[in-house]
């Protein structure tokens, strides 16, 4: 958006009306000058051809060059603007002079603006010839003409004494315009006093963090335009006031559904541990009571009943456990333990074990195996699981066809992405209910009498441990012609995790504004001591009284804070110098070319984009140790 340049109304009048009085006494004083001056130069024109006819008639008399010569003497200590009067005798006229031509064809407007000065010709002719003939005309009466008289009319000088005659007058006007704008100004400056008055009062209350009424202006004039303004204002408060309340209510509505949903999900909870343990209880009896029943003789019949018996136990007691790890998992009370594991061994013996299963529903397990033979490090008893469980699925729903298992190892480096994708031809989900399978007792056919057993906790508990794991997990399917769960799992190398501890004994302060999880988790695994600050005034503190290797500035902070920071450790630092590091956006990346210069003269040792893979972040770290 353009940067508007921000005004009062009062400086915005002034402002207008000291343009126009300018413009106005400028184009005034111009116009003036112009036309005056050439009316001037007119009459001065005229009076100085007149001049010349009546000195041409003294010259024309017998004797008459003494008069002529004190009339001359007595014009040029006058008039000042005269440059001079010269006569010159011939007889022969001067060819192509017709002064009423000359006239004519004169420009008073371009000699007044712009000539350095003009001269004007009279002919000089014989008195006697004039007494008895006629005048003679130039062209044709040779022999009455004696000479011309030329007279020379300095235009700058006349410019000069007329500016000086005016002056005075230009002043009185240019005055007397002064008074007349600032009277006009004064007049308008009472929209801005309203204005200005309007906005004090509700800058005064605005201070104050709640106001219960619209501030009270008295105004000195009744301007009906302002008038409506702050009657707008007055709608527009008593709206706000109005909506305030709503919002209040609402507040108070939230935190009271808040504060139910937080009961009925501990209850929930108390409810899942109680019905959990009160049923693993019986479930203990009843197997205890079974294998009591093991060494007993029984007849086939028995032996049947007994196995029912067993089955039903078992799938309640699985269900059982689902839950309670369900309920485990959402209250933070479980973690992963990381160990070494061979994916191509760990899928031969999921498939292995449901080998039989499949083949009772003639159904075939094939896998399809994309990467060689590696090492890996996660936590193979939760990985185990979540396959089972979706092997398990696609057998139960499945009726013929072939279960395809595909895995696919993706190299970043030393870090490893395990895809698993499980393919089934078995009934399939429709569209509207592939986001609600992953919510807890879910069911898309709750009726009693349903097909499949199941008590919607299966995939609820698979995609959190997947989560947990910080992976993913995706279906696609289509009613009648199956599904696909595709599982995306991070692990560790094992032949690399041990070169990855570059940062041990290594402390770091991470100073950041959001979460910094993926940041401190990449340093930690390459051995590093995190210590995560949100105020640059716990850093400095720290600094202050325990050893520190790194500071690290998260993308999140501005490049000025960072800077700040950067200054402040540098002017308390005395000993030891720590090593400053600013992480940027990929959305600065343009921007820190030209701001990494001042960061550095503030002290930052590193800027670099931000970084998060830790084999990425291990060959930076290093290339900066040196």
């Amino acid at each position: 958006m353009p940067n508007h340049h921000v005004t009062s109304i009062s400086s915005l009048i002034k402002k207008t009306l000291l343009q126009l009085f300018l413009i106005g006494i400028v184009t005034g004083l111009i116009l003036s000058f112009v036309m005056g001056f050439i009316e001037h130069y007119q009459q001065k024109r005229q009076n100085l051809q007149r001049l010349s006819s009546v000195l041409a008639s003294s010259a024309s008399m017998v004797d008459g060059g003494s008069l002529v010569a004190q009339q001359v003497r007595l014009l040029l200590e006058e008039d000042p603007t005269i440059h001079s009067i010269v006569f010159y005798a011939t007889e022969q006229p001067a060819d192509g002079i017709d002064q009423a031509q000359i006239e004519r064809a004169s420009r008073d407007w371009y000699n007044a603006l712009f000539a350095s000065s003009v001269s004007f010709n009279q002919a000089v002719i014989s008195q006697e010839l004039q007494s008895t003939n006629p005048p003679p005309k130039i062209n044709n009466e040779r022999s009455a003409l004696i000479g011309y008289i030329n007279v020379t009319l300095d235009i700058q000088a006349l410019r000069w004494q007329w500016l000086q005659a005016n002056l005075w007058w230009w002043l009185i006007i240019s005055g007397t315009g002064l008074l007349a704008m600032l009277f006009c100004a004064r007049k308008l400056n009472w929209i801005g006093y309203e204005v200005s008055g309007l906005s004090k009062a509700w800058q005064t209350d605005d201070s104050k963090p709640d106001f219960e009424q619209i501030p009270a202006v008295q105004p000195r004039f009744e301007f009906t335009e302002l008038m409506q303004i702050q009657q707008a204002f007055i709608k527009l408060f008593q709206r706000f006031k109005t909506a305030q309340e709503h919002i209040i209510s609402l507040a108070d509505f939230e935190a009271k559904l808040q504060n139910k949903d937080l009961a009925l999900e501990v209850q929930r909870h108390n409810f899942q541990s109680m019905i959990t343990h009160e049923l693993k209880t019986s479930l203990n009896a009843i197997s205890g009571g079974l294998q009591l029943l093991n060494p007993q003789p029984l007849n086939d019949e028995q032996k049947d009943i007994l196995e029912v018996i067993r089955k039903g136990s078992q799938h309640l007691n699985c269900t059982l456990e689902q839950i309670i790890q369900l309920n485990k998992i959402e209250k933070g009370q479980i973690g992963l333990t990381i160990t070494e594991f061979n994916p191509l061994q760990l899928l031969a013996d999921i498939l292995d074990k449901f080998e039989p299963k499949a083949r009772q529903k003639n159904l075939n397990l094939i896998s399809r195996i994309y990467h060689i033979d590696y090492n890996l490090e996660g936590d193979v008893g939760k990985i185990s699981q979540v396959i089972s469980s979706l092997i398990d699925n696609a057998i139960k729903f499945s009726h013929f066809g072939d279960i395809v298992i595909e895995s696919q190892l993706s190299h970043f480096n030393e870090s490893i992405r395990w895809q698993l994708k499980i393919i089934d031809n078995g009934i399939g989900i429709e569209q509207k209910y592939l986001e609600d399978i992953f919510t807890p007792f879910f069911q898309v056919d709750p009726s009693v009498t349903r097909e499949y057993e199941g008590a919607g906790i299966g995939l609820p508990v698979i995609k959190q441990i997947v989560q947990l794991m910080d992976g993913n997990i995706e279906v696609d399917s289509e009613l009648g012609h199956g599904s696909a769960f595709r599982l995306l799992i991070p692990l560790r190398d094992s032949l690399a995790s041990g070169r990855q501890k570059i940062l041990a004994a290594t402390t770091i302060l991470y100073y950041h504004r959001e979460d910094s999880k993926a940041m401190t988790d990449a340093l930690q695994a390459l051995g590093a001591h995190v210590e995560s600050h949100q105020h640059p005034a716990t850093i400095l503190e720290q600094l202050q009284t325990t050893a520190v290797d790194m500071v690290m500035i998260g993308e999140d902070i501005s490049i000025e804070k960072a800077g700040r920071l950067a200054e402040d450790i540098r002017q308390n630092e005395q000993y030891h110098r720590v090593l400053i590091v600013y992480w940027f956006a990929e959305s600065k990346a343009f921007l820190m070319q030209t701001m990494s210069s001042q960061l550095q003269a503030l002290g930052v040792d590193f800027c670099h984009k931000a970084v998060r893979d830790p084999s990425q972040l291990q060959g930076v770290i290093k290339k900066w140790r040196g």
